[in-house]
């Protein structure tokens, strides 16, 4: 499988553990400078798939490439991953630890410093750097892990739930600072099972269901394909008469100030429209209403379940 455009490629990958089947011939291709959501329920297989990629565990069948070259051990040092299980020493030292793990990327000790005190000041937490790991909060020490992922300038960062045991103003920052790596050219790819902040940060994914996929694409494709025609609809007069017409009208459901009004197969949204404003009300709001990607990702899960 060639794609000049890729970062990684995966061919057709499985993995089995006895009789249990944790990933079944999955291929996914991650473009480069690119936010790849691998989606799923936990324990679809997402965590096994990065597992298999940064080498941890191989697959039984199928290939990964990384940067146009099969997977070894010289490239795992271009990868930054983020485990969902978290992995610091807890009596070490903030910046010994990682100055530590910069090392192990490859870095000179004083190369390792100078990046550690660079995300240190960046993430608000050098005044943390000579204290011990379990005197910092778990959201501090979620912190200093993303810094010892991201400190070595992977060209592929693989983040495993990473907002979880966040609060709001953590994520938000945690956040931005994927975004701004995103736009240095970074590619990334972000595994969780919550939609919202998928939807905030990808675009591209790939949804795993009992091991396999189950659909992939860029976000702004899935959506298009999902076929859901709907409209956000809000007026004023007596619109019942259009609104009862089974021709253009599925269902009906408020949303606040508003209807979203779920289209009847093959119906056209304008003529639910033109209807409308034929009736004599007026409308002030009108618009097309995508599906949300947990919508999608509620639909497909139980299709496949």
């Amino acid at each position: 499988m060639m794609n000049q455009d890729a970062a990684l490629v995966v061919n057709g990958i499985t993995k089995r553990y006895d009789e249990f089947t944790a990933v079944d011939d999955l291929s996914l291709v991650v473009r480069r400078g690119r936010i790849f959501g691998l989606i799923g329920p936990n324990g679809a297989g997402k965590t096994t798939t990065i597992r298999m990629i940064v080498g941890i565990t191989a697959p039984d069948v199928g290939s990964i490439e990384l940067l146009g070259r099969p997977m070894n051990s010289e490239l795992q040092n271009r990868i930054g991953y983020l485990p969902e299980e978290r992995g610091l020493y807890k009596k070490m030292k903030v910046g010994e630890q990682l100055r530590f793990f910069g090392e192990l990327k490859g870095l000179s000790g004083r190369a390792a410093d100078e990046a550690a005190n660079r995300w240190l000041e960046k993430l608000k937490l050098s005044e943390w750097k000579n204290k011990k790991t379990d005197e910092l909060s778990k959201g501090m020490q979620q912190k200093i892990q993303f810094i010892a992922t991201v400190m070595h300038e992977p060209d592929l960062l693989i983040l495993d739930e990473p907002f979880s045991g966040l609060d709001p103003v953590k994520s938000e920052l945690l956040k931005e600072t994927v975004l701004e790596l995103k736009a240095a050219g970074r590619t990334i790819i972000f595994s969780t099972h919550l939609m919202e902040q998928a939807e905030k940060l990808c675009d591209d994914i790939c949804l795993i269901n009992h091991a396999r996929k189950v659909l992939s694409g860029s976000l702004r494709e899935v959506k298009r394909s999902f076929g859901r025609n709907a409209v956000a609809l809000r007026y004023e007069g007596e619109a019942k008469g259009v609104l009862d017409s089974r021709d253009l009208v599925a269902s009906i459901k408020s949303a606040g100030d508003y209807e979203e009004v779920l289209l009847a197969a093959d119906a056209d949204s304008q003529e639910l429209l033109r209807r409308l404003v034929a009736s004599g009300v007026r409308v002030t709001k009108f618009e097309q209403v995508e599906p949300s990607l947990h919508e999608i990702f509620i639909t497909k899960v139980n299709e496949t379940s």
